[in-house]
């Protein structure tokens, strides 16, 4: 066989190595909360680089979408700003999936207005009412003489079911309410709105909005921590059975002192 022809067999056996490889790539697929979104957009830029062998493609769409992915078997992780529900657990007994929680971050629930608002402090019951539509005017809570917008998430998402129990001990958000698909979308909402009033995780608040304290206390990682703040709550990634592979990996490494350290540039608490 002639040198040209020897180097053609090694370039297809190089290039079909190298097929099989790219091939033979692990892909990890996460869905859910947009409130851990971040979190886990972060914690995978850095796992990746890490570990070019695995990709991990995430999007969001809210907890109880992550969650029933989960049950589907369409996801490997899911995103959950809240536990499962009852009815989803004795669902993914039902289809064979078993749940298993990880807790990778605490969160603050914060609500937030206009940077111009005057408000800077609202009882928890005065939240309860604003978000049931007793109270409509802001000169009810020491504001100004404004209509009160509320803001809220939609009925997928975990940050609502959160706010719902928290704040509205299961009462129904008023029907005005303006619901939105996103933490981003509340707070792009609230930053053009000076009448409006919404509610984030504490990673998502930033210069275009204000926000809030509530029964005079600040939502800051040491007051959620030590439970002062009254509207706090775990973040988790949800996996069927224990993870195993690049999965539990992963999971290591979020929850390891680098992947700690991301979720708290993130804005959130780490849980060690």
């Amino acid at each position: 066989m002639s040198k040209i022809a020897q180097g053609f067999v090694i370039s297809l056996v190089c290039c079909a190595f190298l097929a099989g490889a790219a091939a033979a790539k692990e892909n990890i697929v996460v869905n859910g909360s947009t409130t851990v979104l971040p979190i886990s957009q972060a914690t995978a830029e850095a796992y990746m680089k890490r570990n070019p062998g695995v990709n991990i493609s995430i999007s969001g769409g809210g907890s109880g979408n992550g969650i029933k992915a989960l049950i589907d078997r369409t996801t490997r992780i899911a995103n959950s700003s809240r536990p499962m529900k009852k009815e989803e657990e004795q669902l993914a007994a039902s289809k064979g999936v078993k749940p298993v929680a990880h807790t990778v971050a605490i969160d603050a629930l914060t609500p937030v207005v206009h940077p111009t608002n005057p408000v800077n402090d609202l009882t928890l019951e005065q939240l309860s009412l604003i978000y049931q539509g007793k109270i409509t005017n802001w000169k009810e809570v020491g504001g100004k003489d404004m209509k009160i917008i509320v803001i809220s998430r939609d009925t997928s998402s975990g940050t609502y079911e959160s706010w719902q129990e928290k704040v509205l001990h299961r009462e129904k958000v008023t029907p005005r309410a303006q619901l939105q698909a996103s933490s981003g979308a509340v707070v792009q909402v609230i930053s053009k709105n000076r009448y409006a009033i919404g509610y984030v995780g504490i990673g998502y608040v930033n210069k275009s909005v204000k926000a809030l304290t509530v029964n005079g206390v600040e939502a800051s990682a040491k007051n959620a921590l030590d439970g002062t703040y009254s509207i706090a709550r775990p973040l988790y990634m949800f996996t069927d059975g224990q993870p195993t592979g690049a999965v539990a990996d992963y999971i290591r490494f979020v929850l390891s002192p680098e992947g700690q350290k991301i979720v708290k540039q993130q804005g959130f608490v780490p849980v060690k």
